[in-house]
C-alpha cells in the first residue's frame, strides 16, 4: 500500500497513469468500429428475430431494435464513455468512486473478467456448433475444448496477432448480412405473425435481448473513452459504433428471417422457425458450408479478447497468482459450460449479463450526475451506496432466470433495463441520504479534462 497525505491508497491506484490527450485518436478510427464488431458477432443477430417478431409482428420488432439501440447509446454507454474521456483512467480505476477503492476491484474489475468467461462459453457453443454441424458429436465437443483453449492462450499471449487481422474479419458477417437481405428482405413486409401476442411485451422482449448482450460493453466504454478526445469523439463513436450498429445488425436480420417466412423458406413448424443462417442453409445450401466457415472465423477473435479482458482484470485483482492458472481454472469452466450446452440458452445468458451490468451502469450514471458531471475521485473502503444499488438491481435483473425454475416468481420483460433503473435510483437516493463513503485524494480526479 502507498498513501497520499494521510490517507492510504491500494498501490494499483498509486501506480494508474491517465492516458494523455495526445496519445488519444478520432472515435472513428477507435470506438465505431470496435463497437460495429461486437453488434456484427453472428451469436447476436443470427437468432434476434425469436425477440418478438412471431408474436408482435415485424413493426413491433424493429420498434424495439431502435428502442433498444437508443437505450444501449444513452443509458448504458454515454457516462461511462464520458468517464473514461475526461479522466483518461480504465473502468477498474474509474469504477473505484461507485464501489470504494477496495471494492472496486471486484466490483466492476473481478465480475468483468469472470463473465468473460461466459462469453467464451457462448463463442465456443456456437462456433463449435456452426463447425461440427449439430452439437451431439464427439466432433463438437472436441472442437468446443479446442476452441476454448486455443482463444485463452492467444488471449494470454498473442492477442496482437490476431488484433491485426480482425480489424478486417467483421466484413464476413457484414457480407452475410448483406446477402440475406438481397435474398429475404424484399417479401418482409408480407409476414403475419402466427400467434399475435401482447405487443408491449413483444417490444420489451427484444429490447431486454439487446439490452442484455451489450451491458458489459457499456460498462467497458470507459475504457473506449479514455482513448477519445473530447464529447464529440464519445457520442459519434456511440451513435455510430452502437445506435446504427445494433439497429443495422439486429434490423437486418430480423427483416431477412420474417421475409424467410413469407417466402415459406422457415415455418413456425422449423426446430430453429427465427434463425437466420437456418434460412440460408435452406435457401442456399451450397453455400452453407462457406457461411459457417466465415462466421465462425469471424466469430475466433472475440473469444480471444474476451480472455485477454479476463486475464487483465484478474492480473489486477489476484497479481502474485499466475494468470495462466486464473485464466485456465476460467476457460474449464468455459468448456464445461459449452459441452454441456448451458452456452446455448442465450435469453438466459444475456439475463445474466443484464442483471449483473445494468446495475452497474445505473448506479455509474447516478454517481456522475450528483458529483456534477465529473468524477469525484476514489471513495474509501466499499462505498455503501454502490454496494446496495448493485444487488437490489441485480435481484430485478435476475428474476426470468428464477422464474424458470419457480414459476411463482414473477417474470420481468427487459430485465436488463429494470435493473439500471434501480442502480441509478437506489444510488442516487443513497447518495442525497449522505450514504457514500468519504472521497479520497487522488491528483487525476482533480486534473481531469472538462467537456
Amino acid at each position: 500500500m502507498a498513501s497520499e497525505g494521510t490517507v492510504t491508497l491500494p498501490d494499483y491506484l498509486q501506480a494508474a497513469t491517465p492516458n494523455p490527450p495526445d496519445k488519444r485518436a478520432p472515435w472513428y478510427t477507435n470506438t465505431a468500429p470496435t463497437y460495429a464488431g461486437i453488434f456484427l458477432w453472428f451469436v447476436f443477430w443470427d437468432q434476434m428475430a425469436a425477440n418478438g417478431l412471431g408474436t408482435g409482428g415485424l413493426a413491433l420488432a424493429l420498434l424495439g431494435i431502435v428502442v433498444a439501440g437508443v437505450i444501449c447509446h444513452l443509458w448504458f454507454y454515454l457516462v461511462p464513455g464520458l468517464l473514461g474521456m475526461k479522466t483518461g483512467l480504465p473502468l477498474y480505476i474509474v469504477g473505484t468512486s461507485t464501489f470504494g477503492a477496495i471494492g472496486g476491484l471486484l466490483m466492476p474489475g473481478f465480475l468483468m473478467g469472470l463473465l468473460q468467461f461466459g462469453w467464451l462459453a457462448v463463442n465456443a457453443f456456437f462456433s463449435s456448433k456452426k463447425l461440427a454441424g449439430g452439437d451431439d458429436t464427439l466432433a463438437f465437443q472436441l472442437l468446443c475444448i479446442a476452441w476454448a483453449a486455443g482463444a485463452a492462450f492467444i488471449g494470454l499471449k498473442g492477442i496482437q496477432y490476431v488484433a491485426k487481422v480482425a480489424t478486417f474479419l467483421p466484413l464476413i458477417p457484414l457480407a452475410v448480412l448483406l446477402l440475406a437481405l438481397y435474398q429475404f428482405g424484399g417479401s418482409a413486409t408480407s409476414y403475419q405473425p402466427s400467434d399475435k401476442g401482447d405487443p408491449l411485451w413483444a417490444v420489451l422482449a427484444m429490447v431486454g435481448a439487446i439490452v442484455g448482450f451489450f451491458a458489459t460493453a457499456g460498462a467497458a466504454g470507459v475504457d473506449f473513452g479514455l482513448n477519445s478526445r473530447d464529447r464529440a469523439d464519445v457520442n459519434l463513436g456511440g451513435l455510430t459504433g452502437i445506435l446504427l450498429a445494433a439497429v443495422f445488425t439486429a434490423g437486418a436480420a430480423t427483416l431477412a428471417v420474417a421475409g424467410a417466412h413469407a417466402q415459406g423458406v422457415l415455418s413456425a413448424r422449423d426446430p430453429e422457425p427465427f434463425t437466420l443462417t437456418e434460412a440460408l442453409k435452406k435457401s442456399l445450401p451450397d453455400w452453407e458450408r462457406a457461411i459457417s466457415l466465415g462466421l465462425t472465423i469471424a466469430a475466433f477473435p472475440g473469444a480471444c479478447f474476451s480472455s485477454f479482458i479476463a486475464a487483465n482484470s484478474f492480473k489486477t485483482v489476484m497479481p502474485r497468482i499466475n494468470p495462466f492458472i486464473t485464466v485456465g481454472l476460467g476457460t474449464l469452466v468455459s468448456i464445461v459450460l459449452a459441452i454441456t450446452k448451458l452456452a446455448a440458452d442465450l435469453p438466459a445468458v444475456f439475463s445474466v449479463i443484464g442483471a449483473s451490468f445494468g446495475p452497474i451502469c445505473g448506479a455509474m450514471c447516478a454517481d456522475y450526475l450528483v458529483a456534477g458531471r465529473r468524477w469525484p475521485g476514489p471513495r474509501a473502503g466499499f462505498n455503501p451506496a454502490g454496494w446496495a444499488a448493485w444487488l437490489l438491481g441485480f435481484i430485478v435483473g435476475i428474476l426470468p432466470n428464477l422464474h424458470k425454475l419457480v414459476p411463482a416468481i414473477p417474470d420481468v420483460p427487459a430485465s436488463s433495463v429494470l435493473a439500471f433503473l434501480v442502480g441509478f435510483l437506489v444510488y442516487y437516493g443513497l447518495a442525497k441520504f449522505g450514504l457514500e463513503s468519504q472521497v479520497l485524494p487522488y491528483g487525476p480526479a482533480q486534473n481531469q479534462q472538462t467537456d
